[in-house]
């Protein structure tokens, strides 16, 4: 199943890094980066959050949030926005719901060893609640940039 562009993005609650729960539905009226990344602390995802972080008042000044996705629960969550000054919510996804949702969860294969895990993946969610835009497969090098493009130029 793959998510097609210009439908309802699906509407998920789930537990925030500050111990609210979050649903995607709260943020209807402003734009939406929903990026779903594997694990918290290792270095692509490090990466990706910090330029999220490094461009995260430009993403401001579009009425554009930005929230990222993994399996870690919120303790972990808090460590790594602590470590990493990290100005934007972080969703626990323990269960895998709204990766499932969004077609994410995948099957991976890493040193010949199969397993299911995040396919690091970026929707862009306009004021309607409708996903615009979406990366999969995403190469962390240069991907915040093009997502900044985007909405600056169609949203």
């Amino acid at each position: 199943m793959e998510i097609k562009t210009d439908i309802q993005a699906p509407d998920f609650t789930l537990e925030a890094n500050d111990g609210r729960k979050v649903s995607l539905s709260d943020f209807t009226g402003k734009n939406v980066v929903l990026y779903f990344y594997p694990k918290d602390m290792t270095p692509g995802c490090t990466t990706e959050a910090c330029d999220f972080r490094d461009r995260h008042d430009e993403f401001g000044k579009l009425d554009t949030v930005i929230l990222g996705i993994s399996p870690d629960p919120v303790g972990r969550h808090e460590k790594f926005i602590e470590k990493y000054g990290l100005p934007f919510l972080l969703l626990a996804d323990e269960k895998n719901e709204a990766a499932k949702a969004y077609d994410v969860w995948k099957l991976k294969k890493n040193f010949g060893k199969e397993y299911m895990g995040i396919e690091r993946s970026t929707f862009i969610i306009n004021k309607e609640g409708k996903i615009v835009k979406e990366w999969r497969k995403v190469k962390v090098q240069g991907h915040v940039d093009n997502a900044l493009q985007y909405i600056k130029e169609n949203l």
